[in-house]
């Protein structure tokens, strides 16, 4: 244990805050990232937010307390700078159910669309696309599009059919989608809603249909924050990786913020892989410089000009 202490100093927000400083690094965190990593961010949002920061960035190293893609669009951006990841494991399920190599193919059988694809994917996917988007401006985007031209929208599904409902387009959907977000119960979340009649349930168009049904509001994770904020209920239900919870509470200390149930009685609503960064990973990120996030030249040039799309057409 004393060589294990040796090596994880006991203040590590102090530890963090001289390292940012020797470093000039900045420390970008998503919504459903631990506490403690979201209290020692430099900024915090989703990741639309987190890519217009790292496109703006002034620090010489970018800490990205988050997950491998997001990690992957902040190097794709800022291609001189050293892009640190807490852990190299933290992927996403969501990317994972996107190989390349099938959606290649897909792409292939669908010639003449335009790919539109989910910011939350592989740097090799976001090189294959036209556009890249969130879960804030997707709609937006795709209402930007001309009506005569066909629109793949990959990978996710559910984001893809909510889309659809908005816009009144009709897409050609990859069919892939987010362990969390499919992970709520219907059936739970009915109940609550019996048990606080006054509650406003608000969700991330991530989940699946049967679940939006039942949404009062249905927003981006920085479009929740927001809602609870400005909206005068005093009780929400919140369906979504329960990470955001955190800064919920600091924004509108006096709401009731119920979190909405797995289907199994696990924490199967927390995102596993959003979970693998801590506060001492993310401290011997910044003392080793490693794991550092790395790309091809070819893949990095390719996967900007979508984001770029996305940034301009977000203006």
């Amino acid at each position: 244990m004393a060589h294990k202490n040796q090596l994880i100093p006991q203040d590590l927000f102090a530890a963090i805050e001289s390292l940012k400083k020797d470093l000039n690094a900045i420390i970008l965190a998503h919504y459903y990232q631990e506490s403690d990593i979201q209290d020692i961010a430099d900024y915090i949002g989703d990741s639309l937010e987190l890519s217009r920061k790292a496109a703006n960035t002034n620090a010489d190293v970018i800490v990205f307390a988050g997950v491998h893609f997001m990690a992957e669009t902040a190097k794709i951006l800022n291609p001189h700078k050293l892009v640190l990841l807490p852990d190299l494991e933290a992927g996403c399920s969501l990317a994972d159910t996107c190989p390349p190599k099938e959606f290649a193919a897909f792409k292939a059988a669908h010639p003449g669309h335009i790919v539109i694809s989910y910011i939350n994917c592989s740097a090799e996917i976001k090189a294959m696309s036209d556009i890249i988007c969130t879960s804030s401006n997707a709609v937006k985007l795709v209402q930007q599009i001309p009506e005569s031209q066909p629109i793949i929208f990959a990978p996710d599904r559910n984001l893809g059919r909510y889309v659809m409902q908005e816009t009144g387009r009709d897409l050609v959907l990859w069919q892939g989608a987010c362990i969390v977000h499919e992970n709520f119960s219907e059936k739970k979340i009915v109940q609550l809603k019996i048990q606080h009649p006054q509650a406003q349930v608000i969700a991330h168009p991530e989940c699946e249909e049967p679940v939006l049904r039942h949404a009062d509001f249905i927003g981006s994770t920085s479009a929740l924050l927001n809602f609870v904020q400005q909206n005068s209920a005093q009780e929400f239900i919140v369906v979504t990786e329960p990470g955001i919870i955190h800064q919920m509470h600091k924004k509108a200390p006096d709401k009731e913020l119920i979190p909405a149930p797995p289907i199994s009685n696990c924490a199967c609503n927390e995102c596993p892989f959003m979970k693998l960064n801590t506060l001492e990973k993310l401290y011997l990120a910044m003392k080793n410089k490693s794991p550092e996030i790395t790309l091809s030249e070819d893949i990095r040039v390719r996967a900007l000009k979508p984001i770029q799309r996305m940034l301009e057409m977000s203006k």
